[in-house]
């Protein structure tokens, strides 16, 4: 542990609190970086690891974090994420790609170049089908197409003036409905915020612009009240059961969830989110699991970061349930630390 040299980036309300409240608590050596200077390559020359929580709605993040990932790897120095960790982040096509390829049950998935092909696809589907953008989070950028007219307009849209990667109408009444089911001043700025937005574009907007050229589909998987979250660090595996928005067949960004009880939770997906981690070598990932008519889990998509940070217990690489709480940002710096040593 001495001899460790641990970078890790800061900022405010981002997984680094945990982190550098955990070297501090457990007296490890740390040291501070900014990842947005031109110097960060030497200044990490003489770190074993770096830990960045970059985030997909960060314009600047988005724009080099994984080439400076895989440059790091390149020169020996451990990164989390790892690029085997975060290469398919927020990127809903990549990941389409990355399950058909190794054979991991994923909720089916349609991706399309031109409009043409589209076409002809849609006019031999059968609907409703699911339309999303390849980013995106809280469900924001996701729409239940009911026909086939209602796909071909969507086709037309990308692949002619695209789509905006922040749904600003969406955000907006998706934090109206929070503040009606709870009216308190955090949620009354998060709506006043809400309606600067929807007249103000943010600063990811403006510098990446619409999202064109390509349309991507998922098929609607019927029957679910509610999705599974499975989160995996280590060898402990976490879960959340998030059920749908009222009269909607969306759960991600619901606010209503449950995660207190390990018998809500299909064994199934705990062991198939464990399994895909390991495969795919990953430290950290989120899995959204529905299920089929014969009940089998499908993953729907992954993450490697997330918004839960502490659980009131898991499953260990047995599948057997520890009632223990467990903070999953201190796991992470835990781990991490481990392959460092």
């Amino acid at each position: 542990m001495t001899h460790m040299k641990l970078a890790i980036h800061s900022k405010k309300g981002s997984f680094s609190d945990d982190w550098i409240e955990y070297c501090k608590e457990k007296n490890v050596q740390f040291k501070l970086v900014d990842c947005y200077s031109s110097s960060i390559i030497d200044d990490l020359r003489e770190c074993d690891g770096l830990m960045w929580h970059w985030h997909h709605t960060d314009p600047k993040a988005v724009l080099f974090a994984k080439q400076l990932t895989f440059s790091l790897e390149k020169i020996g120095i451990k990164v989390f994420p790892s690029s085997s960790t975060s290469w398919h982040f927020d990127d809903k096509v990549g990941q389409k790609y990355l399950f058909e390829a190794i054979g991991i049950p994923l909720v089916p998935s349609h991706v399309f170049y031109d409009k043409k092909t589209a076409f002809d696809w849609i006019h031999k589907s059968t609907f409703p089908k699911v339309f999303k953008l390849r980013g995106g989070s809280s469900a924001v950028n996701v729409k239940l197409v009911k026909s086939a007219r209602a796909a071909e307009a969507i086709v037309r849209q990308a692949f002619g003036r695209g789509f905006s990667p922040k749904n600003r109408q969406a955000i907006l009444e998706d934090r109206l409905r929070v503040f009606k089911k709870k009216k308190d001043l955090y949620t009354f700025y998060l709506l006043l915020r809400g309606v600067v937005r929807y007249f103000i574009p943010t600063e990811f907007e403006k510098l990446n612009g619409p999202e064109k050229g390509y349309v991507y589909f998922q098929d609607f998987i019927e029957g679910n009240t509610y999705d599974t979250r499975v989160v995996v660090v280590g060898n402990k595996c976490f879960a959340i059961r998030r059920y749908n928005r009222e009269n909607d067949f969306r759960a991600s960004g619901s606010g209503n969830k449950h995660y207190d009880d390990p018998k809500l939770f299909d064994i199934n997906c705990i062991r198939l989110a464990r399994e895909t981690t390991k495969q795919l070598n990953a430290q950290s990932l989120a899995f959204d699991f529905l299920v089929d008519k014969d009940n089998k889990p499908l993953i729907v998509e992954i993450s490697y970061c997330f918004t839960s940070g502490a659980f009131p217990g898991y499953w260990d690489e047995d599948d057997v349930w520890h009632n223990e709480k467990v903070n999953v940002r201190k796991l992470m710096i835990e781990e991490f630390i481990k392959i460092l040593e």
